[in-house]
């Protein structure tokens, strides 16, 4: 059975897999306060309830309940082995490729379970994109680095290459590589190349885009640029976003969702929880855990 949860889109048939989107509105933006005006609960976009995940015998997190909004960038701090990636690799099942990996609870996309039986994981990859911690470019030029995702699952857009520098567009990378589309992309700097993968993940029209701690491998600069287009972007997409960065989950992010590790009293194997979930603003200047607070300022971590 293919994966065809009831959205709150509304959706222009284009061609067989092109599509319009029409989202609803984007939260305003309050310009005397300096920062968007979002709701007190999310537009859930995706969720997750009584999130529990095993690597064999170990339980590497236990009992998340997250909501992620439309239109916004939910950050993922915490500690080193507090299970941020863990959480965010089960929001497109990439922890399905991990031996041994067992996911308990419920993953919902516009309401449905994507763990459900008849769902396929590679459906959910592509309307659940991940750009991973470091620049993953595969080698070929950089044209064919976009194209290959509509091409391996079946999309036929009615111009290829109105696709590939669509995708480019939206991360802000075409001025820089329209006149070398037919080169490898490892000629691309560092932050090219994440902007790329960015491109690339957006070249299958995604809902949701993941981002596993993509500025960790890269300078100021270039960091800068991908805050920047993460900004630019949460105006189309959902963002989910970790980052060991206070700074820049202070920056860009709308909600954030603070993660700790508890070490069991008999083995010593250290399980990650979620403390608190909120509104950014209040997580960094007024959490109502202790934790949350000993951690955004500095306390450990």
């Amino acid at each position: 059975m293919s994966f065809n949860p009831i959205t709150a889109t509304e959706v222009d048939q284009v061609s067989d897999n092109h599509r319009t989107v029409k989202e609803k509105q984007a939260p305003e933006f309050d310009h005397s306060a300096g920062r968007r005006l979002i709701s007190d609960v999310p537009q859930a976009v995706m969720a997750v309830e009584g999130l529990r995940v095993y690597y064999g015998a170990f339980l590497a997190v236990r009992d998340v309940d997250l909501a992620f909004g439309r239109n916004e960038i939910t950050a993922l701090i915490g500690p080193s082995g507090c299970g941020k990636s863990t959480v965010i690799r089960c929001l497109n099942r990439m922890n399905d490729l991990v031996v041994g990996a067992r996911v308990e609870g419920v993953v919902k996309y516009h309401s449905q379970n994507i763990y459900a039986h008849s769902v396929d994981p590679i459906e959910v990859r592509r309307r659940i994109g991940m750009v991973f911690q470091k620049p993953n470019p595969f080698p070929k030029s950089i044209y064919d680095n976009i194209a290959y995702g509509p091409r391996v699952t079946g999309m036929k857009p009615d111009s290829m290459d109105d696709l590939v520098e669509q995708a480019l567009h939206g991360a802000a990378l075409w001025d820089e590589v329209k006149d070398k589309l037919k080169q490898n992309a490892y000629g691309l700097s560092g932050g090219q190349q994440q902007r790329l993968c960015i491109a690339r993940t957006l070249a299958t029209e995604p809902d949701v885009i993941l981002m596993d701690e993509p500025c960790s491998a890269l300078d100021p600069i270039a960091t800068s640029r991908i805050e920047d287009l993460m900004m630019q972007l949460r105006e189309r997409f959902t963002i989910i976003i970790v980052t060991h960065n206070m700074q820049q989950a202070a920056r860009v992010s709308d909600r954030t969702a603070f993660f700790t590790a508890q070490a069991d009293d008999t083995t010593g194997n250290r399980t990650g929880l979620l403390v608190e979930f909120d509104r950014t603003e209040k997580i960094f200047t007024n959490p109502s855990e202790k934790r949350t607070e000993d951690y955004t300022s500095g306390k450990f971590g």
